[in-house]
């Protein structure tokens, strides 16, 4: 299951253009996704929308409305014979995209629901009575498997339930918008729970080193960064250190709030679940985490990458006995985070400071976090 989390809407029965109305706002919101029946042609053309539908025109192909799966019909003991999952198995034979909608009626469906999640790329979980939904038990029985979960809910608050639910909490929730306030609130729900948090200790600076010049990488996001915010950027894949934006003034140049000046082309820097990437992969369109001082993260998008030959400073810092090192631009105007969350340039950093970085317990292995011993020197 992925850390990502989404929402889609299904569209109310109403006429087209009140309905356009709510699927724009939506994806205004940033919800770009929507359950639909009979107007897919009309909804491509709004945007960049998927649409999950009966329709073989749908990008998303939906099973179980009317079918085995939808709490209509009494299971047999032998789930296999479920038309549902013959269904899901045929189509995912045809490599397409597949959500299978499941009224949870009985522990047969909840059953079924996890037999179904092994294959399917998504599944809709609907409830008549939405609080007794088994969440808790098909999250668990799922957790290592691709499906994403969606919870099909009414209000806010079950959308803001179902994705704490276990911690983990489903990966996207559905929901037919009553009025825009509705859509724009659970779009700030699903921003909300996209929130990664990572512990920051306060490292000790052991080892400040001028160095030869080398290939340095600075990110543009295509968002407003704020004081105390940066990026997690590092020379080991087991320790990063935050290297705060350019969000303050000198007397050398002036603010640039989107940029974060983030280090060597070798050098890693965290994105969403927990992967990182090495800089010299970074191009326009990527996403990464932007972290502050106190290790809260969201997703921002790069817009630019410049790749240019300065002079580079080496910094070491130790936390418990652990030492990690990184390579940052040699200049004024590049600034860690001390332990008090305020900026500090490399330029003014004495052995014994204290800056914020993330330890890893796991190491890396293509960027993904493993558990496997590694040294890093």
């Amino acid at each position: 299951m992925s850390n990502h989390k989404f929402a889609w809407i299904k569209s109310p029965d109403i006429n087209w253009n009140k309905k356009k109305e709510f699927i724009t706002t939506a994806l205004e919101s940033d919800i770009n996704t929507v359950l639909d029946f009979s107007d897919i042609e009309k909804i491509h053309k709004l945007g960049n929308i998927n649409v999950v539908g009966e329709d073989k025109s749908s990008d998303i192909l939906l099973v179980g409305i009317n079918g085995e799966g939808d709490g209509t019909t009494i299971l047999s003991k032998n789930l296999d014979e479920s038309n549902d999952l013959k269904l899901v198995k045929e189509l995912k034979s045809q490599d397409k995209i597949v959500a299978s909608y499941i009224e949870i009626d009985s522990k047969n469906h909840e059953q079924l629901a996890v037999k179904i999640g092994k294959i399917a790329d998504y599944i809709i979980l609907v409830g008549k009575d939405w609080t007794v939904i088994p969440l808790e038990n098909i999250i668990a029985d799922l957790q290592d498997d691709d499906v994403k979960i969606i919870a099909a809910v009414n209000t806010v608050d079950e959308a803001k339930l179902a994705f704490e639910t276990l911690e983990v909490g489903t990966d996207g929730v559905l929901f037919t918008p009553k009025d825009f306030n509705q859509i724009k609130e659970i779009a700030e729900v699903v921003n909300n729970a996209a929130v990664s948090n990572f512990d920051l200790v306060d490292g000790t600076i052991t080892d400040i080193k001028d160095l030869i010049s080398g290939d340095r990488v600075c990110i543009d996001t295509a968002s407003m960064l704020n004081l105390g915010e940066g990026m997690l950027i590092g020379s080991y894949s087991k320790g990063l250190f935050l290297v705060h934006s350019e969000t303050l003034e000198s007397e050398y140049v002036a603010s640039r709030p989107f940029r974060v000046n983030a280090g060597p082309v070798q050098a890693y820097v965290m994105g969403p679940n927990n992967k990182t990437k090495y800089l010299s992969e970074i191009k326009t369109g990527d996403e990464l985490l932007a972290v502050n001082k106190d290790g809260i993260a969201r997703t921002v998008l790069v817009g630019r990458v410049k790749i240019e030959k300065r002079p580079f400073i080496l910094i070491e810092a130790e936390y418990e006995n652990v030492k990690i090192k990184t390579l940052l631009q040699n200049a004024e105007t590049i600034r860690l985070v001390s332990d008090n969350g305020e900026a500090i340039s490399v330029s003014n950093l004495k052995i014994g400071d204290k800056v914020k970085i993330y330890l890893d317990k796991n190491a890396r292995h293509f960027g993904m976090a493993i558990k496997e011993s590694i040294i890093e020197k």
